[in-house]
């Protein structure tokens, strides 16, 4: 079996197993749009210091983990332009949405969520087209 199997087995677990103790310690959803968006327009500032710790575990620990244990080789693109624009394309989207791929899809499918599995369903089908449009016809990827 491909060592990439098993590396996003074991990240699929961390994911699921993080949302889980994240909704049975708190009653939340873990979506992270929804945890930043907090912190954005002012809505989470009474819980402020537990959404500063998720993000920035979020952020250090791969930091910290991934060059300590194996390198990794990415296929992203060198043009930064491209990479801010799908950033800020899915900062909107998640908006739009309602929820991020961890809200949708990680915890609203897990949950039957009909608002999840559809949300998921079109952001993979959107996700998928626009690869397709920037590869195929702009040449950007």
């Amino acid at each position: 079996m491909p060592i990439d199997w098993i590396y996003g087995f074991l990240g699929g677990l961390l994911i699921g197993g993080s949302a889980t103790l994240f909704l049975l310690f708190n009653g939340r959803v873990m979506g992270v749009s929804g945890i930043l968006g907090g912190l954005v327009d002012g809505t989470g500032w009474r819980d402020w210091a537990e959404r500063a710790a998720f993000l920035a575990g979020t952020v250090a620990l791969p930091a910290v983990v991934v060059p300590r244990l194996w390198a990794t080789e990415t296929h992203i693109t060198d043009n930064y332009l491209v990479i801010i624009a799908a950033g800020l394309l899915v900062g909107v989207g998640t908006r739009l949405a309602n929820g991020c791929t961890s809200g949708h899809g990680v915890c609203g499918i897990s949950r039957l969520s009909l608002r999840g599995i559809v949300a998921t369903v079109f952001y993979i089908l959107a996700g998928g087209l626009m690869l397709a449009f920037m590869r195929h016809v702009l040449g950007v990827i």
